[in-house]
């Protein structure tokens, strides 16, 4: 029986497809075509096929067992509608983000007419309703329950993941409707305790069963084996592995990664993310130790004005807007020492100001007892690795210089940045392919990230 595995990253500028040997532990080719979501997705799929068997001859049946993660088509679209915006909302940000998902809404106490228009508006895949603790109020989940329920066509699938004594008054509310309704457990169920690994697998399992048909991808779904999570979710899954190991082989410790595209930025940490300091105290809704954002206004070819906004801060090199806006007519490889330039030092921005958003801070509180130092969110300065992924970063002339915008700097004391971290590097593009094959194979996935990841 071949050993040879397929997987296939539907994005939504390329479609890139990877071939591992998994008995050798090799991995034989990465290949990438345009993708082709507008019209027909399998267009763009065949073209990488055609390139993929130019390097390694690939059967039909290896083809049909090929398996797939996907952020076409604007991703895992997700609004969150919850009660307190730094708790129960942010416990479905959390969950939705952890699935994959891009938020593209986010709604706290009651909706308002306009609100619901709003989410109308934005035709989310799913809309995550949260709200209450269990045995908490129960008023404001009901309100927006009756909302959504009479909302137009733009709301279709539904996650309920609230406060559970609402629940039998919530099912009789969209009893009516037509709204594809699921319910996850409480994303909160106790004041600061967070629980969002039911909601999490909601998300990926409607991802799976409908939303990827919806994006037209059912043609796809049955020419290769399926598609199995966003390609978050898969990158996601790679650095958990790449961090913590199996039961046979430890991993790296905890870790830091960044994920540079075109359309985002997405960081990940694997890190418990607790004070280091032990003066500080801890303020706000506990951190998930697995945790990625996601920065929509950073990426490196659809926020390209956003970025040079920010770099114009830094030393630019001489006629740096206008090479700039050269490269964005070309969409292409930077070509050129002044292209090459102007790129190292947006995808460094792009780093920079997306870790910045992602870690902790600090800051001084005056209590009746005195002044007290406090932390919000997660402290990442003992981090033992950052992690490079993404085309900007993977293919970068100067890797390197792109991941140091993830590091602490003295002119930002009060972010919790890695302060002496090691760097690895996905420079064949691939963190997507093996968090895929560590679903079934995690052993053989991690040896070949020790394999094919490389320090700079």
């Amino acid at each position: 029986m071949s050993g040879i595995r397929l997987f296939i990253d539907f994005g939504s500028t390329f479609t890139k497809v990877v071939a591992i040997d998994v008995h050798r532990e090799e991995l034989l080719a990465r290949v990438q075509a345009p993708s082709t979501v507008a019209t027909d997705i399998t267009v763009g799929l065949e073209e990488a096929f055609a390139l993929l068997s130019e390097e390694v001859p690939i059967s039909r049946a290896e083809r049909e067992q090929a398996v797939a993660c996907s952020s076409a088509a604007g991703g895992l679209r997700v609004v969150c509608v919850g009660l307190v915006p730094e708790y129960t909302t942010e416990a479905g940000r959390r969950a939705a983000l952890g699935a994959g998902a891009k938020i593209v809404g986010s709604h706290s106490f009651e909706l308002t007419e306009d609100e619901l228009r709003e989410v109308e508006e934005e035709a989310p895949d799913i809309v995550l309703l949260t709200g209450g603790t269990d045995g908490g109020n129960k008023k404001v989940i009901l309100h927006n329950a009756r909302a959504l329920a009479r909302s137009g066509p733009g709301v279709t699938n539904i996650i309920v993941a609230g406060n559970k004594t609402a629940y039998d008054d919530l099912r009789e509310i969209f009893a009516s409707s037509s709204k594809n309704v699921i319910f996850a457990k409480n994303v909160m169920p106790g004041i600061g305790d967070l629980a969002v690994d039911s909601a999490n697998q909601k998300i990926r399992e409607l991802f799976i069963s409908r939303i990827t048909e919806a994006k037209g991808m059912g043609q796809v779904r049955r020419s290769i084996g399926d598609i199995i999570m966003p390609t978050p979710a898969a990158v996601l899954e790679a650095a958990r592995l790449l961090a913590d190991g199996t039961k046979d082989t430890p991993g790296r410790g905890e870790l830091l990664l960044v994920d540079v595209g075109g359309a985002t930025t997405d960081v990940y940490s694997m890190a418990k993310g607790l004070p280091t300091q032990g003066t500080v105290k801890f303020l706000g809704l506990p951190e998930p130790y697995a945790k990625r954002t996601v920065e929509g206004d950073l990426g490196l070819l659809h926020n390209v004005d956003t970025l040079t906004e920010i770099a114009k801060g830094e030393r630019v090199p001489v006629g740096f807007e206008e090479t700039v806006q050269a490269m964005c007519r070309t969409e292409s490889v930077p070509a050129g020492e002044r292209q090459v330039e102007c790129h190292l030092l947006l995808s460094h921005v792009a780093v920079r100001a997306a870790v910045d958003r992602h870690v902790g801070s600090l800051k001084l509180m005056m209590t009746p007892h005195g002044e007290v130092v406090v932390q919000r969110g997660k402290d990442l300065t003992e981090v033992e690795w950052v992690v490079g992924a993404g085309g900007p970063v993977a293919f970068s002339s100067d890797p390197k210089r792109v991941l140091e915008g993830a590091l602490f700097h003295d002119d930002a004391p009060t972010l919790l940045k890695p302060k002496g971290p090691r760097m690895l590097l996905d420079r064949h593009y691939v963190l997507f392919a093996l968090g895929l094959l560590a679903q079934s194979e995690p052993g053989k996935a991690l040896s070949l990230m020790n394999k094919y990841m490389v320090q700079v």
